[in-house]
């Protein structure tokens, strides 16, 4: 009785094989179809083959080594960039004593300081990978990495952290950096915000790409200018030299963007694990999980940041409780890491749905996100 099912597993066991092995074949079709010719060529066809093929293995293992794992990922560094709740809120003077004169100091500005810390590790730390030309040809030009489980999930998380560094860019430049709103724009600012726009795709040449196809100037050194504006405002800011307008009403906003920020993609989440139900084999599941989760990371530091930016608002408004529990949420989210992202149904008892906890936990961030507004707001 045992032999027809025996017979049934050995048949799906053949397929299984079938489908691995002509998978591959179809992957390594060009090195074979390149290695042929190769082997048919004359010296001088060689020589010139060898020449033409060296940079492409060359550039492919550069792009292999940086895309396999994120580097200096860290959940702790908030702690690493010694966070606090201060005496004093972000740009308030204070008298420093010395000997017979005295000068004044300013608080510097945690939020900035998180948001440049943010993209040094997507732009120095780490390699950029969404202009790189390899990540942009795909799978030898026929398929987009984003359609498949390869070398797009780092490429994602920064483009969730960049998002947040964004968004954070703006509103220090339209709001926190200035006073009421109504001042001038900070020129650092302006040039921060200006540079963390740029278009994230581009490198110095872009063949059959919509970017600009050079030579032009490369995304990433669009974003080290942008670092480097925040990090000439921070300085003019300690110096007394530069305004950080740490009101309440100034924070309501800013929590009110944020949460409407990680709202977008918790909608994403959402169309996702409804449309899709393909656990492991949702090829796109990765990339709005590993988005998510960058934009999660961005604002986990941003957020306590803020908290230490505003300290008498906090204080006041008695949210301390509350930013805890969002901090918690925020943590939780950012601490999950599958092996395998998959999609699941919510009921599924075979492939786990990494999407809908994740979206879970983003729910919960907001709803706390909008407790700490609703205070601000009274």
């Amino acid at each position: 009785m045992l032999d027809p099912l025996f017979q049934w597993f050995g048949g799906v066991w053949r397929a299984l094989v079938a489908a691995i092995f002509g998978v591959w074949r179809m992957l390594t079709s060009p090195f074979r179809a390149t290695y042929a010719f190769y082997q048919r060529s004359g010296w001088m066809l060689r020589g010139l083959l060898g020449l033409l093929i060296i940079p492409f293995f060359l550039g492919y293992g550069f792009f292999l080594w940086h895309t396999l794992w994120i580097r200096g990922y860290d959940v702790n560094y908030p702690a690493q960039l010694n966070l606090s709740d201060q005496m004093r809120s972000a740009g308030e003077q204070v008298a420093v004593e010395g000997g017979d004169t005295s000068t004044r100091t300013c608080g510097r500005s945690n939020i900035v300081d998180v948001t440049a810390y943010l993209i040094d590790f997507n732009v120095n730390q780490n390699k950029w990978i969404s202009s790189n030309p390899l990540y942009k040809a795909g799978l030898f030009w026929m398929m987009e990495w984003d359609q498949t489980w390869f070398f797009d999930n780092k490429a994602a998380f920064q483009r969730g952290i960049h998002q947040a560094a964004s968004r954070t860019a703006i509103e220090l430049s339209d709001q926190l950096g200035r006073v009421r709103g109504t001042s001038e724009i900070d020129a650092d600012l302006k040039v921060a915000k200006g540079n963390i726009q740029f278009d994230q795709f581009t490198w110095y040449f872009n063949i059959f790409d919509r970017q600009p196809f050079g030579p032009t100037v490369r995304t990433q050194t669009y974003f080290r200018r942008s670092l480097d504006a925040l990090n000439a405002y921070n300085k003019r800011l300690n110096d007394c030299q530069a305004t950080f307008d740490a009101r309440a009403d100034n924070l309501l906003a800013f929590l009110d963007r944020i949460a409407k920020d990680i709202g977008s993609s918790s909608a994403a989440i959402k169309e996702r694990s409804e449309k899709y139900n393909s656990g492991w084999f949702d090829t796109r599941a990765d990339d709005i999980f590993m988005y998510s989760k960058g934009q999660l990371y961005a604002y986990y530091g941003i957020l306590q940041a803020a908290r230490a930016d505003f300290p008498e608002v906090v204080k006041i408004r008695a949210l301390a409780d509350i930013w805890d529990r969002l901090d918690d949420h925020l943590r939780r989210a950012i601490e999950l890491d599958p092996l395998i992202i998959s999609n699941g149904t919510e009921d599924g008892w075979l492939m786990p749905t990494h999407l809908t906890t994740l979206g879970f936990y983003i729910l919960r961030a907001r709803s706390n996100l909008v407790e700490i507004r609703s205070v601000l707001d009274r």
